[in-house]
């Protein structure tokens, strides 16, 4: 059944950064290939917070905008919702952050971790992204933007810095954009450990699912994601650092997440048989018809409430 879970497999869920949502950072990866024969096995549902959709209101005046921690205390409420008994989790810089948090929180309910860009620590990015914008006009989606791609990637990649660009400053309320960077902002230091056997393997906080850390090798969180994986236990982590990529790992370099991520759920014991409506899409001229994608499932928290609804519209980069 597609957009439900199958069997006793977890559901694929996903959580977008700052300046993002779930299709402008996760379409390009999902849409690919190989990750649509993935999804042929796995549910999938994608998170945005709040506020952040294409077309969300703004928020009205005083409105308390969640901390970190409390958004990933709501993730087991949509669960729930969804009759869904454990995940493998997709996070991107906040939503690696927050993912991590919900792990770490709730163990049972999270079978693998996929953390793109996360920086565990509390330090605020803010004030590191405006000391980088030499020659720039400090503003919100100049900050945003330094978050994203590192100084070479802003000048070199023009095609894709321009539809990011306009993306976060036209598609996405300034106004709430700006309330969850201040969430993001404020996040407090994990305080995760790498457990040492016959020490503190027993009481020190950490992952306990397997966990598969990426950045790309220009990325502006190579320094962070490099530090999560000094904290983590080295015989249940991964690290994937990607090479020519920067960033955005999952839009640049979709194919070799995808396969990063085959690999993955297959170590943690998941087969991932290609089903004959795919190999009728490989192998048929492209004149023929081929079988729809599946319904992928998306929630948008928006004053606490849950809203789902299919995707329609795809974000084009």
């Amino acid at each position: 059944m597609r957009g439900t879970p199958k069997g006793n497999r977890p559901v694929i869920l996903t959580y977008h950064d700052i300046g993002l949502n779930h299709k402008s950072c996760f379409n390009t990866l999902f849409n690919f290939e190989d990750m649509m024969e993935i999804t042929q096995h796995f549910a999938v549902v994608h998170v945005d917070a709040p506020g952040q959709q294409e077309g969300a209101p703004p928020f009205p005046t005083g409105y308390q905008y969640p901390t970190m921690d409390e958004l990933a205390e709501m993730l087991p409420s949509v669960l729930t919702q969804l009759k869904v008994n454990s995940v493998i989790g997709i996070g991107v810089g906040a939503g690696a952050y927050i993912l991590t948090c919900f792990a770490l929180n709730q163990p049972s309910l999270v079978e693998g971790l996929v953390l793109i860009n996360v920086d565990p620590c509390a330090e605020g990015w803010i004030d590191w992204a405006a000391s980088k914008l030499t020659g720039w006009t400090s503003n919100l989606v100049d900050i945003v933007m330094a978050h994203h791609f590192s100084t070479e990637e802003l000048t070199d990649n023009q095609e894709l810095i321009q539809t990011y660009r306009l993306h976060i400053a036209q598609d996405i309320n300034q106004d709430n954009l700006a309330l969850f960077c201040g969430s993001y902002n404020a996040r407090q230091d994990l305080g995760i450990e790498r457990p040492v056997v016959g020490l503190n393997e027993n009481t020190v906080k950490t992952l306990t699912c397997p966990s598969l850390l990426v950045v790309g090798d220009t990325s502006p969180a190579v320094e962070a994601v490099v530090e999560c994986n000094s904290r983590l236990n080295p015989t249940k982590t991964t690290l994937l650092k990607m090479a020519d990529c920067g960033g955005l790992p999952q839009v640049v370099q979709p194919g070799k997440l995808a396969e990063a991520f085959k690999y993955f759920v297959q170590g943690m014991g998941y087969t991932l048989d290609v089903l004959p409506g795919l190999c009728v899409k490989r192998c048929h001229p492209l004149s023929d018809p081929v079988p729809p994608p599946p319904k992928i499932l998306a929630v948008s928290f928006l004053h606490c409430c849950l809203f789902l609804v299919p995707i329609r519209q795809e974000f084009t980069s």
